[in-house]
């Protein structure tokens, strides 16, 4: 069987996104196929401890004028130019059920995760990494209490390459009205799943990846990472808890420092690839804040980083993918042993 399942991986094919119910395409023959198209400039990553003009340092001045206080390790405050605002009106629009619109109503805040401007996840301490879990974890209850806050989105886009905007370490939290497209379609596959099993969907399926042993990067007491069967992103991973939970509010104190610890090995053996300050956008999908039981969510976080062959080159998704179908070159069994193989050491500490 193992045979023939390297037959057919090595071989143009299609995966299902168990998660979303969407289909990929594989083509690792493709990998073979000469570059000349674009490459991005090596990302350096020379920044000073602390930068006068950065908007995110302690005691700077903001864009809006607003002063930071000087903060000793995380800080938190709303989007200075939030995509969402909390005081929008209830509206809507539909003409003739062809012109569909509703007034989305949210907060946006941003996180800073150390007072350090030089300081990326892979590179803090653990304790460091736990402050920023205990600060999530409590932006997601403040903010999922609110009674009209139905989702809290966590994530970070780290990188020039994934359109962040300031150097400085932070990431985001967009709580709102509604709940997201992503979310969604991931919680109807979890409910069917969790109807007619009885278990998570997640739980089985990590159970199947441990089992199986092909795709797995890194692991501790409390999760496990592993490149998704269905990886869209040349080294996307996903962290999923071992103990099936809903949100942020249901961590025990040990599984807050093994998200942590967790978080730091992946994010290392990623800066560790290309010997880069590796890009991604992360972020976690925890149970929505409607108010419902979710017996069916499995607590769970996805990195999407684009870089492909080298720290220059990167995959970008146009052409077939936008227009009919998502599409991979390097098979996710091939990426997982990639990143597995990574020492779990920062290169800049080697």
């Amino acid at each position: 069987m193992g045979t023939q399942l390297d037959s057919l991986f090595n071989k143009p094919h299609r995966r299902l996104n168990i998660l979303t119910n969407e289909w990929l395409q594989v083509s690792p023959h493709r990998t073979q196929r000469p570059w000349q198209g674009k490459t991005e400039e090596n990302q350096k990553d020379e920044r000073p401890k602390y930068d006068p003009s950065c908007y995110l340092c302690p005691g700077n001045t903001r864009a809006n004028g607003i002063e930071n206080p000087k903060y000793a390790d995380t800080f938190v405050f709303d989007n200075d130019f939030g995509a969402l605002l909390p005081d929008s009106p209830a509206g809507e629009l539909n003409d003739s059920n062809l012109l569909i619109s509703q007034v989305e109503k949210g907060i946006c805040k941003v996180i800073c995760f150390s007072p350090r401007h030089d300081l990326t996840l892979p590179e803090m301490s653990l304790p460091e990494i736990k402050l920023v879990v205990d600060l999530w974890v409590q932006q997601y209850k403040e903010l999922g209490e609110i009674p009209w806050v139905n989702y809290v989105q966590i994530f970070e886009n780290k990188g020039e390459i994934m359109g962040c905007s300031n150097p400085h370490p932070h990431g985001q939290i967009w709580a709102q009205q509604s709940i997201p497209e992503e979310p969604l379609k991931e919680l109807k596959q979890q409910q069917d799943y969790y109807e007619k099993n009885g278990k998570t969907l997640l739980q089985d399926y990590l159970a199947l990846e441990l089992d199986k042993n092909e795709r797995i990067v890194v692991q501790n007491d409390e999760f496990v990472v592993l490149v998704p069967f269905w990886a869209f992103w040349p080294y996307e991973t996903l962290i999923i808890s071992r103990r099936p939970f809903a949100g942020f509010t249901d961590m025990t104190d040990a599984e807050k420092t093994g998200l942590a610890d967790i978080i730091k090995k992946l994010t290392i053996k990623y800066d560790n690839l290309f010997e880069v300050s590796f890009p991604y956008s992360g972020g976690f999908h925890p149970a929505p804040t409607d108010g419902k039981p979710h017996p069916e969510w499995h607590f769970h976080m996805h990195f999407y980083p684009p870089l492909l062959r080298s720290a220059t080159v990167k995959k970008f998704s146009v052409g077939y993918e936008m227009l009919a179908n998502s599409q991979r070159d390097i098979t996710a069994e091939y990426a997982a042993e990639v990143l597995r193989e990574l020492p779990e050491v920062h290169y800049k500490q080697r």
